[in-house]
This record gives structure tokens, C-alpha cells and sequence, in this order.
């Protein structure tokens, strides 16, 4: 992972409705949530809402897909472990250790 998408998810993330959405998408999965549903569950304007997921979409921190009339965003595990593994890199001076050793949770 590049150094300035680094910098990009980390600013992305660096905001309370930011980190809120990018959570509840944890939650809900690869099946991901509707932007209305989304809206709904935080107490989200949806002018705010669509803001805040232009930045995590921006910082490839989520991923939109249309079904029918709805956009359903999902966390895009993959860009999420790859920023983990970033910070993590050269943790416990370069040894191996657990906190490089994500589980196989997101493959559902």
C-alpha cells in the first residue's frame, strides 16, 4: 500500500461520522447496507451521508454497487487489511508476531 492511499484512509477514517459509517459497514458484511439504511441507523442527513461516503469511497476505504434504484456500499476488507498490515509491518522490531496475523474473519 502507497504511502499517499495510506495518508487518504487514515484522514478518511479520522472523522466520527466517517469512522461510524466505515464500522457499521464491518458489521454488515460483504453484503454491505443501502445508503438510506445507513443514513437511518446513524442519524445521518443524507446530504452529510453522501459527503462522508464520497471521502471513504475516495480513500477506497468502502466500494458502491447500484441494485436496482439503491447504492449499497460495502468496507472493502481488503484495502482495510492492507492498511493494517501498513502500520503493523515492522511492529515487535521486524519479528513475526500476532498483530500482523489478522483472522480469516472477513472471508465469509
Amino acid at each position: 500500500m502507497n504511502s499517499n492511499l495510506v495518508v487518504r484512509a487514515l484522514g478518511a477514517l479520522a472523522h466520527e461520522s466517517r469512522l461510524a459509517i466505515f464500522r457499521l459497514l464491518v458489521v454488515a458484511g460483504k453484503d454491505g447496507m443501502a445508503a438510506g439504511e445507513i443514513a437511518q441507523q446513524l442519524g445521518l442527513s443524507p446530504s452529510s451521508l453522501s459527503f462522508h461516503l464520497k471521502d471513504l469511497t475516495h480513500a477506497e476505504m468502502v466500494t458502491p454497487r447500484q441494485d436496482g434504484r439503491f447504492v449499497i456500499y460495502s468496507a472493502n476488507f481488503e484495502s482495510m487489511t492492507d492498511l493494517i498490515g501498513f502500520l503493523t509491518e515492522n511492529c515487535c522490531a521486524g519479528a513475526t508476531c500476532s498483530a500482523t496475523d489478522l483472522p480469516g474473519c472477513c472471508e465469509k
